[in-house]
């Protein structure tokens, strides 16, 4: 089953990625390493907004964690076949949260079991999660990946 199939089991579709905001690239690759620039919680229902622990629970937080995952996905697809994917090594995972939110970690397995469920043991990772004030637009939450090709 490819991954592609395996996210839409799931209920995702990989989107098409949409254009930098600022003057940075979406994608930076060096040798068989990818560098995603951060995704934030955008879905086919627009972008995830909210600050968790100040009107926005966990559960909604996993659920934007798991957008910011499938958006780096169609990053990485931008410029290699998802297949083609020997391991995500990192993630870094920013949080839009209130002063005293303290479950980040729990938000950032929403990236992560995601990853793990579509990559199997190559979407196993290092992550750090942040609690930050704000995101650009508003977004719950942000993900950056490096990201090793075959």
């Amino acid at each position: 089953m490819t991954i592609e199939q395996k996210l839409s089991d799931l209920g995702y579709t990989l989107p098409t990625p949409s254009a930098p905001a600022a003057n940075y690239v979406p994608v930076s690759q060096s040798g068989k390493l990818i560098y995603v620039s951060g995704q934030l919680s955008s879905g086919p229902d627009g972008l995830m907004k909210g600050r968790l622990g100040d009107g926005t629970d966990v559960a909604t937080g996993q659920k934007a964690a798991a957008l910011c995952a499938i958006n780096i996905l169609a990053q990485i697809k931008q410029v290699a076949e998802l297949s083609s994917i020997k391991a995500i090594h990192k993630l870094t995972v920013l949080v839009a949260s209130a002063p005293d939110f303290h479950e980040q970690h729990l938000v950032a397995n929403g990236a992560s079991d995601l990853l793990g469920e579509v990559l199997g043991e190559n979407g196993r990772h290092a992550r750090a999660a942040f609690g930050v004030a704000a995101l650009p637009l508003g977004a719950a939450v942000e993900i950056d990946a490096i990201v090793e090709l075959e």
